[in-house]
């Protein structure tokens, strides 16, 4: 047994079929293979899983008697391996408090270099804190913003508040805070808002602090009441909209919004801690600068007491502009990164890890990256394979695998097709093995050469939000329009905020999160369970609420769940079988009662392409139907949405986005999680809905959906202050020949290493 391999034998984990593997260790390792073969089952629940078991073995019993014992996976035996560590498109944070320079430790010697070498000299660190007493700014408590409630949204003036004129959803009629505001008996209920004077309106909205006493029973209780846009206000004054519920976050858009502090501007600290100079620059001069900007500043203090800090800084920032998020600055609220640029941040943090010998494990560390940046993120991880440590990563992309040194593929499809290893070896091996990913890699299509005529335009006249300079541009009718440009470019400014405030009926496909727990699934996600709860009920006799692992039928000891979820603080949530139902979630009375030959949790455990006409309803097969068609067939229907990769999920909702009726759909980076294969077949999707007089715009990296487009708008040239401009509107073809444009440089490029090899 080598010390450089890790050896596996007879894994067994979800599809895998009893697969045995040496991997070589201190290595880039590749692990490829269409959607659901089993990649993920290998690396996070097998290799990563078994690791993290193994870790905990080593800790005291005192520390081990109070934890969970952790399932060991369905694996003979695992040898060699290392700790591992994974870098994953999780968000570093979700409240508004956690930015870009607290995450990555910048903002910490941002205040040490303010602290030392600052005039006037304060001293203390955590005077320049914004989440510190003593250096927030008090105004908006260190948010650097002030939440409005639009009072036009808020009001509905026609009506009473009897009658709902309180519109937002916590003030919903027969709810609680409406049956206190028509019993404190504070203001008129019955007359319309319209009639309130202004001294009445400014009291219902932004009173303070008004005694008020309630008959409650025998007895009364005494309280205080605020203005309804006063404690709405105050209540989601910590809440970034991406925290919130589904429900939530739309109310939020609706009735609120954000602008920076006026006491403070944006900087989020205090009158005193801003008055601080360093090189005649103060912190909030600093703060809003692009990290290339930033180092380039950091460059020009001489400082005695400032060289530790300042080699520590620029050091992380060479890290962070060298994987291709320059763009990005200290003030960047990390819940409104997206997730590849979250991964990007993660891994540029742990260039500075002295630890050797680890085991890092990435997921699709491609997402996001213009092919001119690939180049970037493979030396990152060259430095962490060559700081003596395994770097494993789950890939689809044709360049990022071919710079690999070994390859895995996993194959040769999906779910009950999948679990096998169709290839093992050096990754130049991996171009004449027999499975999809080889045949696909000998045989990659750019620029199809077929463009459908277009029939009209929508336009976008003098954008600038965030970096787009001004710019005005066309987008055709009725063809599928390709939205190119690097990282930062401003394609989302363009058409994720621009584009969709003017066509608010759009129909999108975003990479945001469709699940947090465990509870949500493809079945409860697109519908289908409650029709399936009605036909188990119908069949039975019984009530369809029954058969919901969230009412009555639900095992008492998980409530439905299935498992067990301890808190490990210090490492990720650990979940342990339930002992009462076995991970059934139903009770076994429910459990006994069957349609046709399954109760309803084999029914949650099989897939959907297995499910396809199992029902006698033609609206569950339709819907079944389409979740095959956009490659998910080999998906369980009850398997938790919150395990999906980000691919899937987007997926999910593609389906599901599909049984609306639109004309306009956006999608942004629909390609993410997908094999080529299951490209080509997204492709011939988008290409049904051009087909049907639709307009489809798509926010891609992706050559060869690129290269399938009738129409390009390629930004640039560069990320952030030195993007935001359209260096391209037109074809393919003539985008090869646009020097500026570096998705023209790539796709031409491309389209050369294709007629070599044909």
């Amino acid at each position: 047994m080598k010390p450089d391999q890790i050896l596996i034998h007879n894994a067994r984990t979800h599809n895998l079929k009893s697969i045995s593997l040496t991997i070589p260790k201190n290595k880039l390792v590749v692990f490829t293979g269409v959607s659901g073969s089993g990649k993920s089952s290998l690396v996070f629940d097998t290799i990563y899983t078994e690791a993290q078991r193994q870790l905990i073995e080593t800790f005291s019993s005192f520390a081990r008697e109070r934890m969970p014992k952790l399932s060991r996976p369905d694996v003979d035996d695992i040898q060699n391996l290392s700790t591992a560590i994974v870098i994953d498109q999780k968000r570093m944070g979700t409240t508004m408090r956690s930015t870009v320079g607290t995450a990555t430790e910048l903002y910490t010697y941002l205040r040490l270099l303010f602290s030392r070498c600052g005039e006037p000299f304060i001293g203390p660190s955590f005077v320049f804190g914004f989440n510190h007493p003593a250096g927030m700014c008090p105004e908006c408590h260190g948010l650097g913003k002030r939440i409005k409630v639009d009072v036009a949204q808020l009001l509905d003036l026609d009506k009473t508040i009897r009658e709902g004129g309180i519109t937002h959803p916590d003030h919903k009629v027969g709810g609680w805070n409406w049956r206190e505001m028509v019993a404190i008996d504070l203001f008129d209920v019955d007359k319309k808002l319209r009639d309130f004077s202004e001294e009445e309106i400014n009291k219902l909205l932004y009173a303070k602090d008004i005694p008020i006493s309630r008959a409650h029973g025998a007895g009364t209780y005494a309280k205080t009441f605020n203005g309804i846009a006063e404690r709405l206000e105050r209540d989601y004054l910590n809440k970034a909209p991406e925290e919130l519920p589904a429900v939530k976050k739309d109310a939020y858009q609706r009735y609120f919004s954000y602008m920076d502090c006026d006491a403070c501007h944006g900087s989020r600290i205090n009158d005193q801690a801003r008055s601080v100079k360093v090189n005649g620059k103060t912190i909030p001069d600093l703060i809003h600068l692009e990290f290339t900007a930033l180092l380039e500043f950091l460059d020009t203090i001489d400082h005695s007491l400032a060289q530790p800090i300042l080699k520590k800084m620029k050091q992380i920032l060479c890290h962070l502009i060298e994987i291709g998020v320059g763009y990005l600055s200290l003030n960047r609220s990390v819940a409104t990164l997206s997730g590849g640029e979250s991964q990007r941040v993660k891994m540029a943090k742990q260039l500075d890890c002295d630890l050797v010998d680890l085991m890092y494990i990435l997921d699709e560390p491609s997402i996001g990256l213009h092919p001119r940046d690939t180049d970037k993120l493979v030396g990152m991880l060259v430095k962490l394979r060559d700081k003596g440590n395994s770097v494993f990563f789950v890939e689809h992309d044709p360049d990022m695998i071919l710079r690999a040194e070994y390859a895995i593929d996993i194959g040769p499809k999906a779910g009950s097709h999948g679990g096998e290893v169709v290839y093992a070896g050096p990754v130049k091996g991996l171009l004449d093995s027999a499975g999809l990913t080889g045949e696909y890699l000998r045989h990659q299509k750019v620029c199809s050469g077929e463009r459908k005529p277009h029939h009209g335009y929508i336009e976008i006249k003098n954008a600038s939000l965030h970096n787009l300079k001004n710019v005005s541009t066309k987008i055709p009718k009725g063809v599928l329009t390709c939205i190119t440009g690097v990282a930062g470019s401003g394609k989302s400014s363009l058409i994720l905020e621009t584009f969709l405030k003017q066509y608010k009926d759009a129909v999108v496909i975003d990479q945001s999160a469709i699940g947090k727990n465990s509870r949500s699934n493809p079945a409860t996600y697109t519908g289908i369970f409650d029709l399936i709860r009605k036909e188990f009920a119908q069949g039975s006799n019984s009530s369809p609420s029954l058969f919901s692992f969230n009412s009555s039928g639900a095992c008492p000891k998980c409530n439905g769940l299935g498992v067990i979820s301890y808190e490990m603080h210090f490492m990720d949530a650990v979940k342990v079988t339930c002992e009462e139902c076995q991970g059934k979630r139903y009770t076994e009375e429910v459990l006994s009662l069957k349609y046709k030959d399954k109760n309803i949790h084999e029914v949650l455990i099989t897939t959907l392409q297995e499910l396809r006409g199992f029902f006698d309803h033609p609206e569950i097969n339709r819907k079944l139907e389409v979740l095959c068609e956009v490659g998910l067939g080999y998906l369980e229907l009850g398997q938790p949405l919150s395990t999906l990769s980000g691919g899937e999920a987007q997926r999910i909702k593609l389906a599901s986005e599909l049984q609306k009726k639109g004309n306009i759909y956006v999608m942004d980076e629909p390609t993410t999680g997908l094999h080529m294969a299951d490209i080509e077949r997204l492709l011939d999707i988008i290409k049904h809905l051009v087909a049907h007089g639709n307009t489809v715009i798509v926010i891609e990296h992706n050559l060869e959906v690129i290269g399938h487009a009738d129409w390009i708008i390629d930004l640039g040239p560069e990320g952030g202050a030195k993007g935001g401009e359209i260096l391209f509107e037109g074809t393919p073809e003539d985008l090869m020949d646009c020097q500026r444009s570096y998705t023209g440089q790539y796709l031409k490029k491309l389209q050369q290493s294709e007629q070599d090899l044909d």
